[in-house]
C-alpha cells in the first residue's frame, strides 16, 4: 500500500532538488522527509532518487513515477475538497507575498483565513525576492505593482495608487523635475532597472530612470529618499508618515505614475484550488 503523504513528499523533493529545501516546503524535518522516501522505495523495491551532496536527481525510474505520483496527489487534493463540509478547509497553503506590503496589510487577511479554517495550515514566506511559484512549491502569491507577462494566471484584488516623491533636502540641492524628460537628469531610486510609466492626458509615458542606489524593498527606498540620495517612485500606503510629516514631498505631480495593483497569482491550470480561492475571495472583500 503506497501512502499518500509519502507520495506527496517524493513529488516535493523531486520539484525542490533535494531534501532540506523540500523539508522547509513540508514545514517537517528533514528526518520525516527522508523516512518517508525511504518507506515508498521499498514499498516499490525499486530506487526513485540518487543522493548527492548537492541534494538529490531522480533516477530514471524517479523520473517516470514523478508524473505518476503528481497526479495521484492532485486528485486526491480535489477528492478531498469535493467531500469536504462547505466553507471547511484542510491541508496547507503556501503564499508567498511582498517583505514590504505584507506584514503590514496582507497578514491580518491570512491570520484571518486560518482563524476560520482550524484545519487549514498556513505557510506564508515575505520576501520581495520574485519566487518561482511552481519551482518553489507555492500555491499561490500576492503581487504589487505593474504585472509582467507570463504564463501565471493573476486575480487583482485592488488598486495600489503611488507618487514620486524627494526630500526637501534632495530638492533644494538638486531642484524637482517638471517634465518626465527632466526626470532623467535625477538620481532615482530603484529596485532595479525598471520603466516608470506617468499619465500624460490620454497617453502613457515611459521613462528608464538611471541611479546609483538600489534595493529590492520599498522601505529601504523610502528610507534613501528621506536621507537625500534621490527621487522614488513608491506607494502612497508606504510613505504616508513621510508625507505627513514634510520628510517626503510629491514631485513632477503634473504627470502621475498610472495606478498599480495588487494581485493573486497562481500557476497556470483550468481551476483553482478551494483554498486558494477563498483566500482571493477574502483579500478582494479586504481591500475593496
Amino acid at each position: 500500500m503506497l501512502d499518500v503523504d509519502d507520495l506527496q513528499t517524493f513529488v516535493e523533493v523531486a520539484d525542490a532538488g533535494g531534501v532540506s529545501s523540500a523539508a522547509r516546503r513540508l514545514g517537517v524535518s528533514k528526518s520525516i522527509v527522508s523516512r518517508r522516501l525511504l518507506r515508498l522505495e521499498t514499498e516499490l523495491g525499486i530506487q526513485l532518487l540518487a543522493r548527492t551532496t548537492r541534494g538529490a536527481a531522480l533516477t530514471e525510474a524517479g523520473v517516470t513515477f514523478r508524473e505518476h505520483a503528481a497526479r495521484v496527489c492532485a486528485e486526491i487534493d480535489i477528492a478531498r475538497e469535493t467531500i469536504l463540509p462547505a466553507g471547511d478547509l484542510r491541508g496547507r497553503l503556501r503564499i508567498a507575498a511582498p517583505l514590504t506590503f505584507g506584514p503590514t496589510h496582507l497578514a491580518p487577511v491570512l491570520a484571518e483565513l486560518a482563524r476560520r479554517h482550524p484545519l487549514l495550515h498556513v505557510h506564508a514566506c515575505y520576501s520581495d525576492r520574485f519566487v518561482d511559484l511552481v519551482g518553489e512549491g507555492f500555491d499561490c502569491a500576492v503581487r504589487v505593482g505593474y504585472l509582467q507577462d507570463s504564463n501565471l494566471i493573476a486575480r487583482r484584488i485592488g488598486p495600489i495608487h503611488g507618487k514620486l516623491v524627494a526630500s526637501p533636502d534632495y530638492i533644494r540641492e538638486h531642484g524637482a523635475p517638471e517634465t518626465p524628460d527632466e526626470l532623467l537628469a535625477h538620481q532615482a531610486l530603484m529596485q532595479g532597472t525598471e520603466t516608470w510609466q506617468f499619465i500624460d492626458g490620454d497617453k502613457t509615458i515611459s521613462v528608464h530612470p538611471q541611479g546609483r542606489f538600489k534595493a529590492d524593498n520599498g522601505t529601504a527606498l523610502a528610507v534613501a529618499a528621506v536621507a537625500g540620495l534621490g527621487i522614488a517612485w513608491l506607494p502612497t500606503c508606504l510613505i504616508e508618515g513621510y508625507l505627513a510629516s514634510g520628510a517626503l514631498a510629491p514631485v513632477m505631480t503634473r504627470y502621475p505614475p498610472p495606478t498599480a495593483g495588487i494581485f493573486v497569482v497562481r500557476p497556470p491550470g483550468p481551476h483553482p484550488a478551494r483554498k486558494v480561492r477563498i483566500l482571493t475571495d477574502l483579500l478582494v472583500e479586504h481591500f475593496r
